[in-house]
């Protein structure tokens, strides 16, 4: 049998990596609102295949928990980002471990991850 992994030690991408708690605070992230390209949002921003939003949602309900947003994955395009709930999804979805974590911890809400577009200099005027 192995041994339970070390809490303190995170190698690679591990549920320790993806954890929505902050350790400071002892509340569990939650978006202040949706990202930019929330799967929830109408236009399928993510480019979904069909049905696989339901999925996500149909597992996620299962299993009495919540989706971790797509754009606070570490591998994604924020790789500074902490993992966070989706906005949309607590936003709709009342599941014991949503419910459980509001009365028993609260949330803090953080907000989305800005893209970094390109720097602009003191002396650039595009866009003003």
């Amino acid at each position: 049998m192995d041994p339970l992994p070390d809490p303190g030690k995170h190698v690679g991408t591990t549920n320790a990596n993806l954890s929505v708690g902050d350790p400071d605070l002892g509340k569990s992230r939650l978006l202040s609102r949706q990202c930019d390209t929330c799967v929830f949002a109408p236009g399928n921003k993510m480019h979904l295949t069909p049905g696989r939003l339901r999925d996500l949602v149909a597992e996620a309900r299962a299993r009495e928990s919540f989706i971790v947003c797509h754009s606070t994955l570490p591998h994604y395009k924020h790789p500074d980002a902490k993992p966070a709930i989706c906005r949309g999804f607590a936003d709709r979805y009342h599941t014991q471990a949503l419910q459980l974590i509001e009365r028993l911890f609260g949330f803090v809400e953080v907000d989305p991850p800005q893209p970094s577009g390109p720097q602009r200099g003191p002396n650039d005027t595009t866009g003003t």
